[in-house]
């Protein structure tokens, strides 16, 4: 079996061979390259070797790259990862495909006027404050479920959820919370993992993870 030889066949071969162990298809685990803070010219070749979901962190920032990176790609998608400001709403519905950060009533309310006025849904994760640290944005659990139910009568999309466990701890206890959050409230997709961790949160059921720095290196 020939060895990778780029990050990008890399990631993708330890995807495959844990969702194999943990009895998955690999085609059930969404890659997102987490594009956050690099350039266009660090983009294009991971979307030249086939590479077709990305995330960024801020909307100003996606606006600016995404329009010409996507130019002859009609079936890249774009990922909203970072924290949504309710203003900025109306923009992210525009640009994104997939929005992870939904963690909010206010942020449900702006997301299902900006989706009506544009005549367009955009699928949903609600991030859930999983570490229950002051510090990170995302929805306590206890709160899951009624957010869940706003998103509802608000008709914004909500595909499953989405967390970022603390640093520096096992992140294994914090994906299996998720994941039973996500069943109790019938939802089947996770958005779990990140660089140092998407093998575990594969082991536990995320559909979609989270890599950057394993594909392109330390940011800036």
């Amino acid at each position: 079996m020939d060895q990778p030889t780029t990050p990008l066949q890399d990631i993708r071969r330890r995807i495959a061979n844990t969702a194999a162990i943990a009895g998955r298809s690999p085609d059930a685990v969404t890659l997102i390259a987490i594009s956050k803070t690099h350039a266009a010219e660090a983009i294009s070749p991971l979307i030249d070797e086939g590479q077709r979901a990305f995330g960024e962190n801020r909307v100003q920032e996606a606006q600016a790259k995404w329009p010409a990176l996507r130019e002859g790609f009609p079936d890249l998608q774009l990922h909203l990862v970072g924290q949504l400001q309710s203003n900025k709403a109306a923009d992210a519905v525009a640009l994104f495909d997939c929005i992870h950060s939904l963690d909010r009533p206010s942020l449900v309310d702006a997301l299902g006027k900006a989706m009506d006025k544009a005549g367009r849904q955009v699928p949903c994760f609600v991030q859930v404050n999983i570490g229950a640290e002051e510090q990170k944005g995302g929805c306590p659990i206890a709160e899951v479920a009624a957010l869940l139910a706003r998103a509802r009568d608000a008709q914004v999309p909500v595909l499953g959820l989405m967390c970022v466990p603390p640093a520096d701890v096992e992140a294994a206890p914090y994906f299996a919370l998720l994941a039973k959050i996500a069943a109790d409230n019938g939802l089947a997709q996770l958005s779990m993992g990140m660089s140092g961790d998407f093998e575990t949160a594969v082991m536990l059921g995320a559909t979609h993870v989270r890599v950057g720095s394993a594909l392109f290196g330390s940011r800036a």
